[in-house]
């Protein structure tokens, strides 16, 4: 096997194995992995990487492995890099299926306790990347006003404004007029 394709597998699995609580609870791993340790990717670049995997359907963690492994090797490396992240949570959850009925967790009170230990760290590590983006994407009062607002209304029970499809739709539409009208003049110097 290929040597950058092996540290790809071995990179993505390290993540997939030691991260709890998603895709979001993986960012800040994994930006430290591709960005700071290996340089794959430029923190810019890694940011927008992460903005398209957001709006892809599928696993945010597989679709950022995806796009790195095929930046770097083609079609074998976004396959390498995809089973790094899959393998060890398919392994975990095998093992806890062979071994373990739900009764069993649910009345063990030692992993009951191991699982409530573990939401703490978990919203821990989905905060720090959303710190880490806004500081890379240099948000100023102004645009810190746009995510705070889409989560609240996200968060809403009104029908329409809750769902986040519409926000994906209206940023992808935003993006392209600020950078077809509003951008040209910034760098015409108008």
């Amino acid at each position: 096997m290929n040597g950058l394709l092996t540290r790809l597998f071995i990179t993505f699995f390290k993540i997939g194995a030691f991260t709890f609580g998603g895709g979001w609870a993986m960012i800040s791993i994994i930006e430290k992995e591709i960005v700071d340790k290996n340089h794959w990717l430029e923190r810019e670049e890694f940011l927008d990487l992460l903005a398209v995997a957001q709006s892809l359907p599928g696993i945010l963690a597989v679709n950022i492995s995806v796009a790195v492994g095929d930046k770097l090797r083609g079609f074998k490396g976004s396959v390498a890099a995809a089973l790094g992240t899959i393998l060890p949570s398919f392994i975990l959850i095998l093992l806890i299926a062979i071994f373990l009925t739900p009764e069993t967790i649910k009345n063990n009170e030692t992993l009951t306790s191991i699982f409530k230990g573990i939401r703490p760290a978990v919203v821990a590590l989905i905060v720090a990347p959303v710190i880490s983006a806004a500081k890379s994407a240099k948000l100023n009062k102004f645009t810190i006003l746009i995510p705070v607002a889409v989560a609240l209304l996200i968060w809403s029970k009104w029908p329409v404004v809750s769902n986040p499809i519409v926000y994906i739709l209206l940023g992808g539409l935003g993006g392209y007029l600020w950078f077809r009208f509003g951008g040209k003049r910034k760098e015409d110097g108008k």
